[in-house]
């Protein structure tokens, strides 16, 4: 089962007020005394804190006004010239209305920014701030490698707090998230979903909080492998209150984030994998209970050309197992246009198989 969330809590700031729901369901700091008689004794650094020292300079805050309404949030260097990535749902509030973005260094200086491109689907995002230079853009890493239980540090913005560092570990991979005000999209599938987008996301426990969107998530080489993008809330949603860090927050995967980001500055949108389907969780029909059923299938379309129909359950892309609408969704947007992928899809009581290359929505 997806989780629903909204991507505007992580991002706080200025007239956010969204609320997220849950509907479903770093290596320790080793701390030692004082050698007696030397108060002064610098105490070991840990880890973190070489990871911290790496990964810093590289992260920036974001604050963006337009009229009564911006928001705030984080975003990382990936340019020595200026260019950053950070989520749409942070700065949509500027392209929607014109508002400003001011970008605040680790050094402490300031600067206006522009939009290159935003991907609302993806919830991502890239700007430029002109007039700067000698900036140091953050390591990449590679988020397929990426294991549950491995650790991480979360660099950020929460609450306004510039330069925050949590720690914690790679609670679980290929989640699928659904965010809310992430500033537009639409179901890449079918129907419409305003507001939302689909994420294949990294769940990890480091603490994330409002204003930590748009963040790198990094492994303990500061390589950065996510961008912190939502968490989870028991805040009352009738209530329009938010609750912070409850140990449950999401990150986009930075393989799946990059290619969408060198899109963002070379055409200012990007692209994503399309199968060319609309679905619904499977329910009970058919005696299948987990999988994202077919509700219709696009003429001429790849789900068409690899012989699916509608009616059919889709129960695995490759060897990832579907257990909803959200779960095919993510799977697929962890793919590119043009790649192959192999479907296990229950009809009339039996699995097939089906091998589909897959289409582009533009």
């Amino acid at each position: 089962m997806a989780l629903v969330l909204a991507a505007g809590l992580v991002g706080g700031g200025v007239g956010a007020g969204a609320t997220y729901g849950l509907t479903s369901g770093g290596g320790p700091t080793t701390v030692s005394s004082l050698p007696a008689g030397n108060s002064k004794a610098k105490a070991p650094t840990s880890d973190v804190t070489t990871v911290a020292n790496k990964v810093l300079p590289s992260v920036v805050s974001i604050v963006v006004t337009a009229g009564n309404s911006g928001d705030e949030g984080t975003g990382i260097i990936v340019s020595s010239s200026g260019q950053i990535l950070t989520n749409n749902h942070v700065v949509s509030a500027a392209k929607q209305g014109g508002g400003k973005i001011e970008v605040t260094f680790h050094d402490g200086k300031t600067a206006s920014a522009t939009i290159l491109g935003t991907d609302p689907t993806s919830d991502l995002a890239v700007i430029k701030v002109d007039g700067v230079s000698g900036l140091q853009p953050a390591s990449f890493g590679d988020s397929t490698s990426l294991q549950v239980g491995d650790p991480v540090v979360a660099v950020g913005s929460p609450l306004g707090l510039s330069g925050t560092v949590t720690s914690g570990i790679v609670s679980a991979l290929n989640r699928p998230v659904r965010t809310s005000d992430s500033g537009g999209g639409n179901n890449p599938f079918g129907g419409s979903e305003s507001n939302s987008a689909v994420l294949d996301a990294i769940q990890t426990d480091a603490a994330i909080n409002p204003g930590n969107s748009g963040g790198p998530l990094v492994d303990m080489n500061g390589r950065v492998v996510g961008i912190n993008s939502a968490i989870a809330s028991v805040g009352d949603q009738t209530t329009g209150s938010q609750s912070g860090n409850i140990g449950v927050g999401f990150a986009i995967p930075i393989s799946e984030a990059w290619p969408i980001a060198q899109e963002l500055v070379k055409n200012g949108s990007a692209h994503h994998a399309q199968l060319g389907v609309q679905v619904t969780d499977a329910g009970s029909g058919n005696g299948v209970t987990d999988g994202a059923r077919l509700a219709g299938v696009t003429s001429g379309g790849p789900a068409d050309k690899a012989g699916l129909r509608a009616g059919d359950v889709v129960t695995k892309v490759d060897d990832r197992t579907v257990d909803s609408a959200d779960g095919l969704v993510a799977a697929i947007r962890s793919h590119r246009p043009g790649q192959t992928v192999t479907l296990a899809y229950e009809r009339g009581g039996a699995t097939h198989t089906a091998t589909v290359t897959l289409g582009s929505d533009r």
